[in-house]
């Protein structure tokens, strides 16, 4: 037994030696061997795979967006996550931006392959089209009121989709079909539509694309592909709003005031969102939940503002229906969808505090629920989003005490006053005044105010997304607020890089609103941040 034994041993060794000397000498050549890799859509989840190598290996996946490379020193990519897998193929997270993709295959003893080139996703090559999820074929067809969704496109206002009888003349381009046209909108505010195909029932086939459009509905990028809508006239049509989850960040978390949104039904406007502790007695039904917690009645087609804080730890279930005007369910109850609120021990190290900037949201059409744009999915360290959406500085000030208290923050990024600079009635001095009172607030209370200045505005592009009018001294009001910031112990200095190229305005490319950083404007605030990381890791 004993000499059995040792043999085991003996040969264990020599095993792990062959192994050792094969990863660490690169025998086999795959340092430098190339990763082919490649991408499929299915249902709307995209499948990343590659070329196994010629060894025994596992794989980790590096996820990564670019910077906007407006800062001195930025490297070209910022990364967000890794994970590992033994087989060669991976799931791609839901993502509403472009993301790279990094391969490096690891042995027993490390790594034994360089990592790949950065591979992009195709979903946004340029020029810019739009990526069919909907597929309706023979085999799976579409009822007469299908609902067609496609991959967001970023910075997108808003969507025309395009109904055709075959396949149009101009295949990737940027005008209406003169020749297959049947019918097209651009009202479509989200990445799906619920087309009404009743009127078309008897053709064989059908065909539709979408393309992305700015505030001024000027085509970004091109018409996707035109995909075919195969019809079966005795097929259920879709009674229920549709969720929208379909392009969520990756680890998606509701800020403290979550907002919902789906894809609306066809021509209707008027919605009702509830939310409960528990799952609903009865899915897709047509009544609301006796135990249900809150509920809102939402005039907005596809989105719904809490609000309410939601501290409390736990599980939460949501669900939204379609109403008439005297509150009478339409068709049914949408599917339930679950998000979990955190439980929070210990302090947390750092929140972020303030108005819709912080809340989340941009480019007129994307709410907080829309991640990407969030400064905080850009930083390169964990944060809590304490934001609510409409907020002038009183406001802020006010509910200081409902809402940061609870979590008692080390670090608390103030950025808010933006607003205020709208109005007219609101002074500079004013929202000063309110900074000041939030610093003693927090100094009362051991957390260290960190303060944000005030970005510019463009007026015209607010006008154009909001039909309101901005404050004519809202320049002079920002100068004075924010040179009363940068006297403050700690405050990171935003506004220079938010300027256009005459040093007056918000740059368009940086705020389609005027007021909102986009998606680059979004970005460029977390690389702005994350330059002062070492500060906000550390407790006061």
């Amino acid at each position: 037994m004993k000499k059995f034994i040792a043999f085991t041993l003996i040969i264990f060794a020599f095993t792990m030696v062959c192994i050792y000397f094969t990863e660490k000498t690169d025998v086999l050549q795959l340092t430098d061997r190339p990763i082919i890799a490649s991408f499929t859509d299915r249902d709307g989840h995209t499948i990343f795979s590659w070329k196994r190598l010629p060894y025994p290996c596992f794989y980790k996946v590096e996820t990564f967006s670019k910077t906007t490379e407006m800062l001195a020193d930025e490297p070209e990519y910022h990364f967000f996550r890794q994970d590992f897998t033994f087989k060669a193929s991976y799931e791609v997270p839901p993502t509403a931006i472009p993301m790279y993709y990094r391969i490096t295959a690891y042995g027993m003893f490390g790594k034994i392959s360089g990592p790949s080139k950065m591979i992009p996703n195709p979903n946004y090559a340029d020029p810019l089209a739009p990526v069919h999820i909907s597929k309706y074929t023979q085999t799976a067809p579409a009822s007469t009121m299908p609902y067609l969704i496609w991959h967001s496109v970023p910075a997108a206002v808003c969507y025309e989709v395009e109904l055709l009888s075959a396949t149009p003349e101009n295949e990737s381009g940027t005008e209406l079909s003169t020749q297959y046209h049947l019918f097209s909108t651009q009202q479509v505010f989200t990445n799906g539509w619920q087309a009404d195909l009743r009127s078309f029932a008897n053709e064989h086939t059908l065909f539709w694309r979408v393309r992305a459009m700015d505030l001024q509905k000027k085509p970004i990028g091109v018409f996707s592909k035109a995909e075919p809508i195969h019809i079966d006239p005795q097929k259920n049509v879709p009674t229920k709003p549709l969720l929208n989850n379909y392009d969520q960040m990756p680890d998606f978390k509701q800020p403290l005031y979550p907002v919902y949104h789906w894809i609306p039904m066809h021509d209707i406007s008027r919605y009702e969102v509830e939310l409960l502790t528990s799952p609903p007695v009865m899915e897709n039904n047509t009544e609301p939940s006796q135990n249900r917690a809150w509920y809102k009645v939402a005039d907005d087609s596809f989105s719904c503002y809490d609000e309410y804080a939601r501290p409390y730890a736990g599980e939460y279930y949501w669900r939204v229906r379609a109403v008439d005007s005297s509150g009478n369910t339409i068709g049914t109850y949408s599917d339930t969808e679950k998000f979990t609120v955190e439980a929070h021990k210990d302090r947390v190290l750092t929140a972020a505090f303030g108005d819709s900037i912080t809340h989340g949201g941009g480019s007129v059409s994307y709410s907080p629920a829309n991640l990407e744009y969030s400064y905080m999915t850009y930083l390169d360290f964990p944060v809590l989003n304490l934001g609510k959406s409409g907020d002038i500085a009183h406001t802020t000030l006010l509910r200081f005490d409902s809402d940061v208290l609870p979590f008692r923050p080390y670090n608390l990024l103030i950025l808010t006053g933006s607003n205020s600079l709208r109005d007219e009635s609101t002074s500079a001095q004013e929202i000063i005044t309110d900074l000041d009172a939030l610093k003693r607030k927090c100094e009362e209370n051991d957390i260290r105010p960190i303060f944000l200045t005030l970005m510019p505005l463009q007026p015209a592009n607010i006008y154009a997304a909001f039909q309101t009018e901005t404050d004519p001294h809202w320049q002079s009001k920002m100068v004075e607020v924010n040179a009363h910031i940068r006297q403050q112990a700690y405050y990171i200095d935003l506004e220079p890089y938010f300027y256009d190229a005459n040093k007056q305005f918000l740059p368009t490319a940086l705020a389609i609103d005027g007021l909102h950083p986009s998606i680059p404007g979004k970005m460029l605030m977390a690389e702005i941040i994350n330059q002062q990381q070492e500060l906000l890791r550390k407790q006061p």
